[in-house]
């Protein structure tokens, strides 16, 4: 599959395979950045950070969390199954003189939920054990309330509260939610992809 992208890739301007790699771009450019944040998630990790805004509760931040690796154990299972059973059907199109492009494309699509549902699986096992969710929980209830101080679960979490967060998503805010120049400036510290930031923002 990685050879053929690649022959694809290299073929010339206005070719027929450069439209076809042209094609492919654009459905890589609808996959959704939450499935890209799983697909991330390896066995190998064994701490979860995790950066919000001060005015949040920290409990809610985990239960969104926790949420979201719920929601990907559920979605890419189901996508999972649905690509595999079309990849018998695709593969007849292989008779034909021509890149096998659905083929091609189930295969991908299918490694790609199966390591989205790996990474939620290994998050839910992560945001989901007991004895952090006890401590976090004695944490919160402390008098001393920890929303302004960075502090560590071991060996799974570490909440940090971040007050330039906030002060970004209380002033740059919108009737859509966060404006562009904040989300711009929120990419830029903390290294992620303005576009698919934004495309996730609209899809949402």
């Amino acid at each position: 599959m990685s050879k053929a992208w690649i022959g694809l890739e290299n073929a010339p301007e206005g070719s027929f395979k450069n439209k076809i790699h042209g094609l492919g771009l654009r459905l890589l450019s609808r996959v959704k950045p939450a499935e890209i944040f799983l697909r991330s998630i390896t066995k190998e990790v064994t701490r979860v950070e995790v950066i919000y805004p001060s005015s949040l509760d920290a409990r809610l931040v985990r239960r969104r969390l926790r949420h979201v690796a719920m929601r990907g154990k559920i979605i890419h299972k189901k996508y999972l199954y649905g690509s595999i059973s079309m990849l018998p059907l695709t593969s007849s199109f292989a008779v034909l003189p021509l890149p096998n492009v659905p083929f091609f494309w189930n295969l991908f699509r299918a490694y790609s939920h199966w390591r989205a549902l790996q990474g939620s699986e290994k998050l839910f096992q992560l945001v989901s054990d007991s004895s952090i969710t006890s401590a976090t929980d004695k944490e919160e209830n402390d008098q001393n309330d920890s929303r302004n101080e960075s502090y560590s679960l071991e060996p799974y979490w570490v909440l940090k509260p971040s007050e330039e967060l906030e002060n970004l998503a209380r002033h740059d805010n919108d009737d859509d939610g966060l404006s562009q120049s904040a989300i711009k400036r929120i990419c830029k510290i903390y290294d992620l992809g303005t576009n698919d930031v934004i495309k996730y923002q609209r899809l949402g």
